[in-house]
C-alpha cells in the first residue's frame, strides 16, 4: 500500500522518436513530480511501452482533467492509455468452486490490508465456502452451474459482476470453463491460476498428466482469460523441483503454494497497474 497518494499512466503506442519526451516534458510543464518510470520497447511488435508513477497532490488538477489535457498527446501518438489514482481501490470480484487455498490466501491478504483492493462480493457454483466468506463480511453468492442452465448461470455473474461494479474478475480455482462471450465482454479483466506451468498441460488433472510424463518441475500460471481455454497472456509463473520419489498427491501439495503465490503476485501487478497487453504476451513492469 501506499502511503502517499498517487496518479499511475500506462501507455502503449507505435514505437517512434519523442515519446519519453513528450511524456515526460507534460508532466514537469504541469509541475508534476514524477516517482517512478518504466519503459519498454518491443522491436518484433514495434510497440513501445511506459508506466510513470507521480505524486498526485504535485498536478494542479484532477484525474478529469488531466485526461482532457493529456489527450491530443495521446492521440498524436496513437496510444493505447489509462491513468489511475492510488485512493480507487480497484474492486475485485472472486469466483471459486471447491478448492479452497487461493481464496483464503487472497482473503488473508485482503483482510491485513497486504493487498490493498476492495472484494464486493464472492461468487462460487457450490455452497462449501459461504460461511467462511461470510464470517469476513463478503457477501456470497451461489450460482450453480449445470449443462443445463449454463447460459443462465453465466448471465448470472454477469449481472452480479456488473452489480458490484466489478473491476477485476479472478478466477480462484473456479472449475468451469467461462463462455466466449463473456471473455470477450472483459478483455483484460478476468484472471485464471492454472495449476501447471502453461503452455503445459492445458485442461483438467495437470498434476496428473506431469506425473504421468515424468517431468522434474511443476508450476503455476496466472493467466487472462481469453476464449482459447488456458491460453490467454501470461502475467506470472513460478516452479518447483519434484524427482521419482514425489507421488500425484505430493505435485498437488506442492503445487498448491505455488497457486496461492503466483495468483498473489499476479493480481497485486495487475491492481497496481503494472501489467499491459501485448498482443496475446504481456509487459509486466515489476
Amino acid at each position: 500500500m501506499h502511503a502517499q497518494r498517487r496518479y499511475t499512466l500506462t501507455a502503449a503506442c507505435p514505437d517512434r522518436v519523442g515519446i519519453v519526451a513528450r511524456v515526460a516534458g507534460f508532466i514537469a510543464d504541469n509541475k508534476g513530480w514524477i516517482l517512478e518510470t518504466s519503459h519498454h520497447a518491443d522491436d518484433d511488435a514495434q510497440r513501445y511501452f511506459m508506466r510513470i508513477e507521480m505524486k498526485a497532490d504535485s498536478l494542479p488538477f484532477d484525474l478529469a482533467e488531466f485526461r482532457r489535457r493529456f489527450a491530443p498527446i495521446a492521440a498524436e501518438f496513437a496510444m493505447d492509455w489509462r491513468i489511475a489514482d492510488s485512493a480507487e481501490r480497484k474492486r475485485v470480484v472472486v469466483l471459486v468452486s471447491q478448492q479452497e487455498h487461493c481464496l483464503y490466501d487472497l482473503l488473508s491478504r485482503w483482510q491485513s490490508k497486504e493487498l490493498d483492493v476492495d472484494i464486493p462480493c464472492v461468487i462460487s457454483n457450490h455452497e462449501t465456502f459461504r460461511g467462511f466468506v461470510e464470517w469476513h463480511g463478503i457477501p456470497f453468492h451461489h450460482v450453480p452451474v449445470t449443462a443445463e442452465n449454463r447460459r443462465e448461470a453465466n448471465a448470472e455473474i454477469v449481472r452480479l459482476f456488473e452489480q458490484a461494479q466489478g473491476d477485476i474478475m479472478v478466477l480462484a480455482r473456479y472449475m468451469q470453463i467461462l463462455p466466449p462471450e463473456l471473455c470477450e465482454k472483459y478483455p483484460g479483466r478476468i484472471i485464471n491460476i492454472h495449476h501447471s506451468f502453461l503452455p503445459s498441460f492445458v485442461g483438467a488433472k495437470p498434476y496428473h498428466q506431469a506425473y504421468r510424463r515424468g517431468v522434474k518441475l511443476i508450476g503455476a500460471t496466472c493467466h487472462f482469460v481469453t476464449a482459447e481455454l488456458d491460453a490467454g497472456p501470461i502475467i506470472e509463473q513460478d516452479t518447483v523441483r519434484i524427482d521419482h520419489g514425489d507421488t500425484v498427491e505430493d505435485l498437488v501439495r506442492y503445487g498448491k503454494d505455488i497457486e496461492k503465490a503466483v495468483l498473489a503476485r499476479g493480481l497485486r501487478y495487475h491492481v497496481e497497474d503494472r501489467v499491459l497487453l501485448n498482443g496475446n504476451r504481456t509487459v509486466v513492469f515489476r
